[in-house]
């Protein structure tokens, strides 16, 4: 058996796998193919050994090479999970999916088509290094992985440590707050793990998991949040705006107390019918005394300073404005919702 649950011309997890002979039950459940049929990854080699394609096919535009020996057919969509059971032919049967990729064939589209395949594998073995694949190596447990559809793929608490240990600080907290609202981790149980835990990039994950809030609704928001945060700013996300009419809208982000929202431009959108909404909108906002910062992807990305900035200057007026009409007897006694 080749890494993971494939045997022989890997036609991918859950399927029947094809020798030399013909059918080769590789344990898994799932119909079988034909050895002509070639319908997901394959070694190469292998292959060639059983005849079912020539030197000449591997380098045509027949297939698609995605590592060392390791093939699809070009007329076979590849995706990220496609391209884990490619990885999973030329892995030790100890490795265990992990990472954005485990999130991903769990239904958490984290990882892009051609993105690395990421791996931890217990510290005794070694494998690699191969293109296309990044192994972390650490001490694991049995309670580290369990087995899907015949490899190992990494519990939710391992799950999580490994997302949250990414050096990348706002994408770590990005990717948690999917998983987390997907329900595929359970933040007290990470919590738990983390407890005690030395691996290393550990100190990044713990931080990284005090930040994370499920609430986000999209990945730009959770990196703004992170941003806000990381410079002593505590917006609360999703925070619904009412007046007497009923909802206006829910705010990505806001200053409930000092009436300052945060609204990354992703979610106010440019179109004709849409602009005129959004302006009725703002208006309504306005008329509330809410002032809302709009934030472009290019603030976010290239001016996260001057992003600061601006938030800080608006709660410095919405302060002022707030202790000017308090003295004058001007604020209502009930702040909108």
């Amino acid at each position: 058996m080749v890494g993971g649950g494939v045997d022989k011309l890997g036609v991918g997890w859950g399927d029947r796998v094809v020798g030399d002979g013909g059918w080769v039950d590789a344990g898994a459940m799932g119909r079988q193919v034909r050895l002509v049929d070639l319908a997901g990854v394959f070694r190469g080699t292998e292959a060639l050994a059983a005849g079912v394609v020539t030197k000449e096919q591997l380098r045509g535009p027949g297939v698609r090479r995605l590592f060392r020996d390791v093939y699809l057919p070009a007329g076979v969509q590849l995706t990220h999970q496609r391209r884990c059971e490619g990885a999973a032919l030329l892995t030790p049967p100890e490795a265990v999916l992990t990472g954005r990729s485990a999130a991903t064939v769990l239904g958490v589209g984290l990882a892009r088509p051609a993105d690395p395949v990421e791996f931890v594998v217990d510290e005794r073995y070694r494998f690699g290094p191969i293109r296309g694949i990044v192994v972390k190596r650490t001490g694991l447990t049995s309670a580290d992985w369990q087995d899907w559809n015949g490899i190992r793929i990494a519990s939710p608490a391992r799950l999580g440590l490994d997302l949250a240990a990414r050096a990348d600080l706002r994408g770590a907290v990005a990717d948690l707050d999917e998983v987390l609202r997907a329900g595929r981790i359970d933040r007290a149980e990470l919590e738990e793990r983390l407890q005690g835990c030395h691996e290393h990039g550990v100190v990044r994950a713990r931080q990284a998991v005090a930040l994370a809030d499920p609430r986000a609704q999209s990945r730009p928001e959770s990196e703004l949040r992170v941003v806000l945060r990381l410079a002593d700013l505590h917006p609360e996300p999703q925070v619904p705006v009412w007046d007497a009419a009923g909802l206006v809208c829910w705010l990505d982000l806001a200053f409930r107390e000092w009436r300052v929202g945060v609204a990354y431009d992703g979610q106010w959108h440019a179109l004709r019918l849409q602009l005129r909404k959004d302006r009725r909108m703002i208006n309504r906002l306005q008329a509330l005394d809410w002032e809302v910062v709009f934030v472009t992807a290019d603030d976010l990305y290239h001016h996260p300073d001057t992003l600061i900035r601006t938030i800080q200057a608006a709660l410095t007026k919405a302060r002022a404005n707030v202790h000017s009409a308090g003295s004058a007897g001007l604020l209502p006694s009930v702040l909108p919702r």
